[in-house]
């Protein structure tokens, strides 16, 4: 009964815990997106690239921090990005080039990687037999913290001003973070708790003293981070793209806003509703759906005008990029075992990090700003990447080492 109580404490510790990342990342951008471009003087692309260095953050940093939180400790990484988030914002105070919130960006990718691989980690090790749900729980708070955000950094940006907002969002960031790290910590007699041996087709057990370099030549591991690349590219676009194309039908801001909340709730819902499905029915056939139906909604976007309507694709697309983050962190158990998790979860996030960046939200700002604001091309090639990513994450299966 203890252990379920510290459990339940570990899980809601962590769903805090990556709270204001999550808002910082998926809601904030989003909604300062024209404030920036008004105040330093740049188009699309510039704007497009703050996804690109949030996610050369965590490309960078989420193999590490898998490495080194066996070593350090759980809980000390996570008081670690827990400061970096709040700290952060003093960044935005000083920033007078669209540079500074490049560094703004950078900062809050990195630490998201020290809260969010760690968390994910330890809601696992409590409750090994309901990986998929607790991985669900942790990333819908991720996802679902800049649905409930966004709306609220418009609010506060239209009452009490950027810098206003700014001196607010940075203390209650702090205190959030450092309470919720106290509850964030594994249980304490294992670094690592063993969950129950898969099988193949084959009958084969699944081998966990597989090394990495053994893993990343895999055909698994190739399928994951080729998956991660599109599907991720074509999921954090959306950050940027929402408010742009809804102002661009002639919408205001604070009605292109819903565009993104609609985006942001249905990525944060579907962490839980996906991560339970996986646990049911399948990682790969719960991916795979969810894909496919928001490569659907990309090339429908172009031929909506109604606000309303538009929030539909945009609850399509959010609820793949979530079931993204929901079910891969499963799977990869699956694939390598729980042993191998954090290190392998810190390589598949190389390809979000380093790829699906300049793919996704950089190039699109880019071919915006060349073809005059024309998003047709855009939701095509990127309706294209959450086919692919379907065929690819459809193949992909627990084996024995290749």
């Amino acid at each position: 009964m203890a252990t379920d109580h510290r459990g339940f404490q570990a899980l809601v510790g962590s769903s805090v815990a990556i709270f204001w990342p999550g808002a910082f990342i998926f809601g904030f951008p989003g909604v300062m997106a024209p404030y920036w471009g008004r105040s330093f003087g740049v188009g699309h692309g510039p704007i497009g690239a703050i996804m690109f260095f949030v996610l050369a953050a965590v490309g960078l940093f989420m193999f590490f921090v898998g490495k080194w939180q066996n070593r350090l400790g759980i809980r000390n990484l996570v008081s670690v990005g827990a400061v970096l988030c709040s700290a952060n914002v003093l960044v935005l105070l000083i920033a007078d080039s669209i540079w500074w919130i490049y560094l703004w960006a950078f900062i809050n990718g990195a630490a998201s990687c020290f809260i969010l691989l760690p968390t994910l980690t330890s809601v696992q090790q409590w409750f090994p037999q309901k990986r998929g749900l607790v991985s669900g729980i942790v990333n819908l708070m991720f996802g679902l913290s800049a649905a409930i955000m966004a709306p609220l950094f418009g609010i506060l940006i239209e009452r009490i001003g950027y810098f206003g907002m700014i001196g607010i969002l940075g203390p209650i960031s702090m205190l959030t973070g450092l309470v919720a790290v106290q509850f964030t910590a594994p249980p304490a007699s294992l670094s690592i708790v063993k969950v129950p041996v898969l099988k193949t087709a084959n009958n084969v057990p699944k081998n966990e003293t597989m090394t990495t370099l053994q893993i990343i030549k895999t055909r698994n591991f190739r399928l994951l981070w080729f998956t991660w690349a599109l599907q991720g590219a074509a999921g954090i676009s959306m950050v940027t793209l929402s408010t742009g194309y809804g102002m661009a039908r002639g919408y205001s801001l604070e009605s292109a806003i819903f565009m993104l909340t609609a985006f942001n709730l249905a990525s944060g819902g579907s962490r839980l509703i996906s991560g339970y499905l996986s646990d049911k029915i399948g990682r790969n056939v719960t991916m795979s759906l969810s894909f496919g139906f928001a490569a659907l909604a990309y090339f429908c976007l172009p031929m909506i005008n109604s606000l309303p309507m538009l929030t539909l694709p945009a609850i399509l697309i959010g609820f793949a990029f979530g079931t993204l983050f929901a079910v891969s962190a499963p799977l990869v158990t699956d694939c390598f075992g729980m042993i191998n998790f954090g290190a392998v979860f810190g390589l598949v996030f190389t390809a979000y990090g380093f790829v699906a960046g300049p793919l996704g939200a950089t190039l699109s700002g880019y071919l915006l700003d060349r073809m005059d604001g024309n998003y047709n091309v855009v939701f095509g090639y990127l309706g294209c990447f959450c086919a692919i990513s379907a065929a690819l994450i459809w193949s992909v299966r627990p084996t024995a080492p290749e």
